[in-house]
């Protein structure tokens, strides 16, 4: 019954991905004033809402590891696998912004970068859980899932900056598409392409996660076993 629901769940997201990006590249209309290049936003927007949302399931974790490590081993490894797992997965999410946003800027602006708020912001936060995933790869000893936890909470507090970044300041990046002054928004032939995206690539996230956190929990529980395997021996 869990294969069948794993395998439904897949097929569903994979069909999605499909009829998303047929919307995206076919049926929306092309943008008055950036043309075809405008079609990126289908799936730049939707890389960081997942991006977001993934580190916000690291700071979770995190902050949960903290609080069940002295009390509860067992409960303090489940938040800790969810902690890196959201953390990995929001980096791919992440760096798929990073990508996409250049390639856009190159067309609109005549430049892959500029050390504008949003795309300064939205590099440190990169970088700092890039740091956390090196940290958790090459550091060791028993101190080491405590200082990764420490640096996943502080990682999670530039997500606000980020967001808020290009409406605290005049940045080049553009204004905010929805919530911002009275000419923001999306026209309406464009929003459903917008929204399937969203759909497809959160579920397709999801996913991502979900297998990363089973397989972190496996290694967890194959190192508690060979942990105990050794002090008897």
């Amino acid at each position: 019954m869990k294969n069948l629901a794993i395998g439904l769940y897949l097929f569903v997201t994979v069909a999605l991905l499909c009829f998303a990006y047929n919307q995206a590249i076919y049926v929306a209309p092309n943008d008055a004033a950036q043309g075809e290049m405008f079609r990126i936003i289908y799936y730049h927007v939707p890389s960081a809402s997942v991006a977001f949302l993934f580190f916000a399931v690291s700071l979770i974790g995190s902050i949960g590891y903290l609080a069940a490590r002295q009390s509860n081993a067992d409960r303090a490894q489940m938040f800790d696998a969810w902690a890196l797992a959201g953390a990995e997965v929001g980096v791919v999410f992440c760096t798929v912004v990073l990508v996409t946003g250049p390639l856009w800027g190159r067309r609109a602006w005549g430049m892959w970068w500029t050390w504008d708020a949003r795309l300064t912001t939205t590099l440190v936060l990169w970088l700092i859980y890039v740091s956390y995933l090196l940290l958790r790869r090459f550091a060791a000893g028993p101190q080491m899932q405590t200082l990764a936890a420490v640096l996943g909470i502080f990682g999670a507090l530039d997500v606000p900056i980020v967001y808020m970044s290009n409406r605290w300041w005049r940045t080049q990046h553009p204004a905010p598409v929805f919530g911002g002054d009275q000419n923001s928004g999306m026209d309406p032939s464009m929003i459903g392409a917008f929204l399937w995206n969203m759909l497809a690539w959160f579920l397709w996230g999801v996913l991502i996660l979900a297998f990363r956190y089973c397989i972190e929990r496996r290694q967890q529980r194959i190192a508690a076993a060979e942990a105990e395997e050794a002090l008897n021996s």
